[in-house]
């Protein structure tokens, strides 16, 4: 109850807004330093690829000019104390202009961390204002406008910013920064604006006052009469609306009505007030006359009326002017509405006839060039004024009461005007630079109503707001004469804004019912972007020594202060709580400090008791009138509750101890089926006693406070008690202060129960409280589960005997809602175990309940008894297949898998989950522990990897042991999983769950693309789908959920750059890097394959029927994904084939980085079937291909095969004795590549014997001599293949008898001997073109073997061969 300070919203974008406002010294620093920093900050997407390839050292060199600039501006003085800033007195709008630049920001709401809801402002529009050359922004004001409707209450309809140039023109804005109109009413540069909105009159005789807006000029003063300028700005932003909307109408709007004074006798002006309309009383119309007139002077019969303003300045320091109202006529002026440039033509067209532009375009830019015509100013000599020829004054603030205004000046005084009599009445020093604002607080209704006074109107404090920024403190001091009632430390960059008025447009018809919802007084720090307003109590304005309510506060602030010491003693405390709280005389205030002291934690609860009962004992000894009842019944319910507090208190800690007789045979049904469920209860306790990290004081065990025990509970109004449901671990908390001693066996049940049912505490309540704790504390329940299920059973039946318990109305053949609230908490329970052991137990109890019923009712009424012990039968079942699947959800994934929290089930999210609720939790968990898809499938089959048992054995040491463990795990978790799937039979069937892995697999990978493995398992479990419809409807959805966007995406990108792309690129364009595309791209192919195959096979198989577990049948939730994919329309095989030719090739050329460009290498018809969906039938390529394409692809399989080529090794090279790594099933050096390139040959038209002879040659010339024989046995056409490989034997030749570097003198003899004609042709080969030339002479010699017998006799190079067969021969003898 003292002054705050309030944050109420925050500036985004503080950066943005300086940059803009100051940059031309931002673009001169950056200019001295490098251009490069420039284009860093600028984020032009254009050079964005340039300035990646750059290289590191320019970012770096970016980011120190940034740091550089950011230091020096920031050291700078505080950029905000050189810009004009207007608040919208709404808070909705804030202006920022410096020279001809001006920022708008406008307030949105938005979400903070926390999830609350914020108010702050961002920048809405930025741009230059001025229009003439040379002026700059001076002044400016933001005006809300009332709306006009009758279903607004009070909040603005739009805003309009007014903005003063030094060039004398006024111009009026939106919030959108469209410029309506334009007003040059004077030459002379506009020192000040400021506004007057329309206040309710708090007592009978105060003038009524006229809205205006008022305009300061050196030596003069413009007032425009507020009516007359909210018509016109209306009509101006109507027509500038329906102008937007391509032309309406030509309205015109009503003429500025404004009167223009010429002030006189003062040397100079700086800051001005607008008082008002004030009338004299007699006396003082007669003493003004005699001064004025002398005396003779003649006194009129009535006081006229006159508008007072005030200014300050230099000689006199303060000034008092006074216009009778009727001495001047008011100006009409024309408005001139402003035509953006940036507006359309029809904008402009709908305009031009408004203004009376009708004339040609040049007479148009005539008329506007010229100013309009100045009306000359009506002289006001002065009054009178405060003369002080060494001060100067800097502004004045007027009060919202209109009678005192604040006055700084350039020696660092505060003054305080009273202008009824226009003297100074209060003055403060040590203030330079300083600025003011007002505050006018009402009376709170709750005093004013309980007052003697309450018909008179509500009181109203004034307060006045100094901030000192060169001390940086923010001081409220009460008016006249009154103390400094607040004082905060707020730094010395702050702008203190005080608009001084509200809603432009309100009048005392319209402003009936409305609450104006307006900020007086703001703080802006411009270090943070903080806007924080100022609350001050009324009360503080009352005198210390009169106010009861301020001797009342006080006490309260001296009881806080005892409360909040540590080191007090209890009886201390006690004492000086008591007389407190009754020497407090406000029962308000009274209420305050007992919540106060009641919700304090270190008081004890004697020392509650002890002050609550003395209270209540002077409140029934005071006169029943004159009690505050709410008082007197807070007192009374505490009482009570601290009562039922101790004695629960006694009754737990208590030397009495209950024995247990209860009837062993009563529980023989529950012990069975603890036995049965023993195994399972067993391993879910292994699993959830894993330790964890807590906080002792959230601890259950914890002893609870009374505090947190009062704030719980409530007493109602038949003398019984609510809980209230706060937390969920208060409630747990009241629960296990209520019920754990019971539960674990230290406290007797029976007497604790009785207790609290005389409080009057509800049965349902303490049943659902009860329940709170035995889920809760389920690790505590299962160490001895039989004894806390005796206990529990003993607790659920003394509550169901409780009155209002069972009802005594119910029907037997209908659910009781008693045992159904049980039943639900059961259900929505994610503790399977404790749920479990709740229900078997409840179970007994409602049967014991049901058959005592039964037996005093007739026989034919025997059937009721199984309606709601079959629902616990379900229920029942239900809780042992979750406890089931809860206790493999438990199972800790080893180490390296993906991780992450274990998934919590319940029955609630089982069904809510759908049908497939339960194979997609199972998915997740088999994500989590990397289950391998050929693991999951054996355990599904029941079969056991005996080669990783047999690798198993051979391990010795520590790694045999580690081995074992790990063995272990596995076979524990195998048995859990198969344990699951039969309690789930038809929910996990294989297929189901095989379906829902690929689908986890796939939405892991698309979340984190780079984690390319994840694709690839997901193939591999929709691989193990069986049926082919699911797995085609699985196909289908991933494609088009998944895969297409990415695909398309790397196809474009590929297309545009003509080769294997850099990895920046394909993270920008397809959200993953180079070699994370490249195996999404093999992914690509693979799953287009299934989905072929799969739509093959469908016509074959019946569509798989899909069924659920008995118990399981009331699942109601989103359809599972086994039916949507069984709902998916058939694909379009050959549009299926046409993707995958496509996927094909991406692939191969990201897998080789070859330069293609993959569309170019399809027609039109090709091209526009891409990307499609699959189901839908597209016009395909067909008949014979353009031979130019048919070319390209060709060239494009030939480079494919030469880079396979390339890319694997020769197995003959590798060491002897060793045997040959296995060929990779991925990547470059794969085997299937060159039967995928004659596949796709097949598919593009290639003639597939150009590739198989390009293959031999390709071989040949990697030397790898073996592999082309056996390609050799494919090729038809022999003939040009002898031809080819000759030239390559040449090659070989020609290295081994002219290019080698070790020639020996028997290959020059044999040269020598060689006929002239393979001489010369030897010479003419080119051995460079060889990439392997160092060949084994018998592999050569093998290879010219295999020409002679493909080269037919009559061939025109046949003898050439035979004379190479020779050679070759020659240089095998030789070595």
């Amino acid at each position: 109850m003292s002054c705050s300070l309030l944050e109420f919203c925050r500036l985004q974008e503080l950066t943005t807004v300086r940059d803009f406002l100051f940059l031309s010294q931002k673009s001169e620093s950056a200019e001295e330093k490098t251009q490069t920093a420039e284009n860093e900050l600028s984020w032009d997407s254009s050079d964005w690829e340039a300035s990646w390839d750059s290289g590191q050292n320019k970012e770096d060199e970016a980011t120190s000019a940034t740091t550089v600039e950011e230091e020096t501006t920031g050291k700078r003085a505080p950029w905000l104390q050189d810009c004009v800033v207007s608040l919208s007195p709404c808070s909705d709008l804030l202006v920022v202009a410096r020279e001809q630049k001006a920022v708008f920001l406008s307030a949105k709401w938005c979400t903070d961390d926390s999830g609350r809801e914020e108010m702050t402002l961002a920048v809405s529009w930025t741009g230059t204002l001025s229009s003439d050359e040379g002026e700059c922004v001076s002044s400016s004001v933001c005006i809300p406008l009332a709306s006009q409707k009758r279903s607004s209450t009070g909040r603005p309809d739009w805003t309009c910013v007014v903005v003063g140039f030094t060039s004398g023109h006024v111009r009026f804005y939106t919030e959108s920064g469209v410029l309506l109109l334009a007003q040059l009413l004077h030459e002379d540069p506009v020192l000040r604006l400021k506004c007057r909105t329309y206040e309710i009159p708090r007592h009978p005789g105060v003038t009524e006052q006229q809205e205006e807006l008022s305009i300061l000029y050196p030596a003069a003063l413009v007032t425009i009469d507020g009516f007359s300028l909210f018509q016109s700005l209306r009509a101006c932003r109507n027509q500038v609306a329906r102008a937007t909307a391509a032309g309406s109408d030509v309205i015109q709007p009503p003429p500025l009505a404004y009167k223009k004074w010429a002030l006189q006798d003062m040397d100079t002006i700086v800051d001005h007030s607008s008082v008002g309309i004030m009338t004299l009383c007699v006396f003082d119309q007669m003493k003004n006359a005699s001064i004025l007139g002398g005396f003779n002077a003649s006194v009129k019969g009535s006081p006229p009326a006159m508008s007072q303003y005030v200014t300050v300045g230099g000689g006199p320091y303060t000034g008092f002017y006074y216009a009778v109202e009727g001495s001047s006529q008011p100006l009409l002026s024309h408005v001139a509405l402003a035509v953006a440039s940036k507006l359309t033509s029809a904008l402009f067209s709908a305009a031009s006839g408004w203004l009376g532009w009708n004339r040609h375009k040049n007479e148009e830019e005539a008329v506007q060039k010229q100013n309009p015509k100045v009306e000359p100013a009506t002289p006001l000599g002065i009054r009178f004024g405060l003369p002080d020829s060494r001060r100067h004054g800097e502004s004045v603030c007027l009060s919202p009461c209109n009678t005192l205004a604040g006055v700084t000046d350039d020696f660092g005084r505060v003054t305080l005007m009273d202008l009824a009599r226009g003297i100074a009445i209060r003055m403060w020093k040590g203030y330079r630079d300083a600025q003011l604002g007002w505050l006018q607080v009402p009376e709170e209704r709750g005093d004013r109503d309980s007052s003697p006074s309450a018909s008179l109107p509500r009181r109203h404090a004034l307060f006045l707001v100094i901030y000192a920024p060169r001390r940086g403190i923010l001081e409220v001091w009460g008016m006249q004469q009154g103390p400094r009632v607040g004082a905060f430390t707020v730094g010395k960059h702050c702008r203190l804004l005080y608009a001084g008025y509200r809603l432009m447009g309100v009048n005392s018809v319209t402003s009936k019912g409305w609450q104006l919802h307006t900020q007086q007084v703001c703080l802006l720090d411009t270090t943070t972007g903080a806007l924080r307003t100022i609350n001050i109590p009324f009360h503080l304005a009352l005198s210390d020594k009169k106010s009861e309510r301020a001797k009342d506060m006080h006490l309260t602030k001296r009881l806080t202060t005892i409360l909040r010491s540590r080191e007090v003693e209890p009886d201390i405390l006690e004492s000086e709580a008591k007389s407190v709280l009754l020497d407090i005389k406000h029962p308000a205030i009274k209420k305050q400090a007992l919540e106060s002291l009641l919700s304090n934690k270190n008081t004890p609860v004697s020392c509650l008791v002890n002050v609550i009962s003395a209270l209540n004992d002077t409140l029934k000894r005071q006169d029943p009138e004159e009690v505050d009842t709410a008082l007197l019944q807070l007192c009374s319910s505490q009482l009570k509750l601290l009562q039922l507090y101790t004695n629960i208190q006694e009754l737990h800690s208590g030397a009495d101890r209950e024995a247990f007789t209860e009837n062993q045979d009563s529980l023989e049904g529950i012990e069975d089926e603890l036995s049965r469920v023993g195994p399972a209860l067993q391993r879910y306790a292994d699993l959830t006693a894993r330790p964890s990290v807590s906080f002792a004081q959230d601890s259950p065990d914890s002893p609870m406070p009374a505090q947190a025990f009062l704030s719980t509970l409530e007493c109602t109004e038949d003398e019984g008690l609510r809980v209230t449901r706060g937390s969920e671990a208060q409630w747990n908390h009241l629960g296990n202060f209520m019920f754990w001693g019971c539960l674990f066996g230290k406290s007797p049940p029976h007497k604790v129960c009785n207790t609290l049912q005389q409080a009057g505490i509800s049965p349902q309540q303490l049943l659902s409280l009860l329940l709170s704790v035995w889920l809760q504390r389920e690790k505590e329940v299962l160490q001895k589960p039989e004894e806390a299920v005796r206990n529990l059973h003993t607790l659920l039946v003394v509550i169901s005997d409780m009155k209002g318990a069972v009802e005594e109305s119910w029907d037997l053949q209908s659910i009781s809602p008693w045992w159904q609230q049980v039943r639900c908490t059961c259900i929505q329970s994610h503790n399977a175990a404790a749920a479990l052991l709740a229900a078997f137990v409840t179970h007994h109890a409602a049967k014991a309940s049901i058959t005592s019923r039964g037996d005093s009712k007739f026989q034919s009424e025997w059937e009721a008894v199984s309606l709601e012990l079959e629902q616990w039968v379900v229920c029942v079942n239900q809780l042992e297949d979750v406890l089931v699947l809860q206790t493999l959800l438990l199972m800790p994934p080893p180490q390296g898998a993906a991780g992450g929290a274990a998934a919590q089930c319940s029955i609630k999210t089982l069904l809510e989950g759908g049908t497939g609720g339960i194979a997609d939790s199972v998915s997740k968990w088999v994500f989590r522990h990397n289950l391998a898809p050929e693991r999951l499938k054996d355990i599904l089959q029941k079969k056991e990897d005996q080669e990783a048992d047999e690798r198993s054995e051979q391990r010795a040491g520590e790694e045999k042991e580690k081995e074992e463990k790990t063995k272990e795990d596995a076979d524990r978790t195998a048995e859990l999983l198969v344990a699951v799937c039969q309690r789930f039979p038809h929910s996990l069937s294989p297929d189901l769950l095989f379906a829902h892995c690929c689908w986890e697999y796939v939405v892991q990978w698309n979340k984190d693309p780079e984690e390319d493995r994840y694709f690839w398992l997901a193939l591999e479990h929709l691989k193990l789908v069986s049926s082919p419809h699911i797995q085609l409807g699985i196909s289908a959805m991933m494609w088009s959920t998944f895969i297409v966007k990415r695909f398309s995406a790397a196809a474009f990108l590929m297309e545009k750059v003509g080769k294997a792309p850099k990895d920046r690129l394909f993270r920008r364009d397809v959200g993953m890097g180079d070699k994370a595309v490249t195996s999404f791209l093999g992914c690509c192919v693979q799953l287009l394959q299934i989905l072929m195959e799969s739509d093959s096979a469908v016509e074959e198989v019946p569509s798989p029927a899909l069924s659920v577990e008995e118990a399981w049948c009331g699942a109601e939730g989103p359809a599972s994904l086994a039916e949507l994919a069984l709902e998916q329309r058939g694909v379009h095989y050959p549009l299926v084939q046409h993707h995958c030719l496509l996927a094909s090739l991406l692939h191969a050329g990201m897998t080789f980085s070859l330069k293609v460009k993959p569309l170019s290498l399809f027609d039109s018809k090709g091209k526009n079937a891409f990307f499609r969906d699959l189901t839908t039938i597209q016009l395909m390529p067909s008949g014979d291909m353009d031979p130019s394409l048919v070319s390209l692809r060709q060239e494009f399989l030939l480079r494919v095969l030469t880079a396979w080529v390339q890319a694997i090794e020769d197995p003959s090279s590798a060491a002897p004795g060793t045997k040959p790594p296995p060929a990779p099933s991925q990547g470059p050096t794969a085997d299937w590549w060159p039967s995928l390139c004659l596949e796709l040959g097949s598919l593009m038209q290639v003639n597939p014997d150009i590739l198989r002879r390009h293959i031999v040659c390709e071989l040949y010339n990697q030397g790898l001599d073996h592999r082309a024989e056996e390609v050799m046995l494919e090729v038809e056409d022999k003939d040009v293949l002898g031809s080819q490989l000759l030239v390559l034997t040449g090659q070989r030749l020609s290295y081994s008898l002219l290019h080698s570097q070790s020639q020996t003198q028997a290959a020059m003899e044999l040269l020598a001997r060689l006929p002239p004609t393979l001489c010369t042709w030897l010479k003419a080969m080119d051995p460079s073109e060889l990439r392997c030339p160092l060949v084994a002479l018998p592999q050569t010699s093998r290879l010219v073997g295999r020409l002679i017998e493909i080269l037919p006799e009559n061939h025109a190079q046949y003898s050439l061969a035979l004379h190479l067969l020779e050679a070759v021969d020659a240089l095998t003898t030789e070595d």
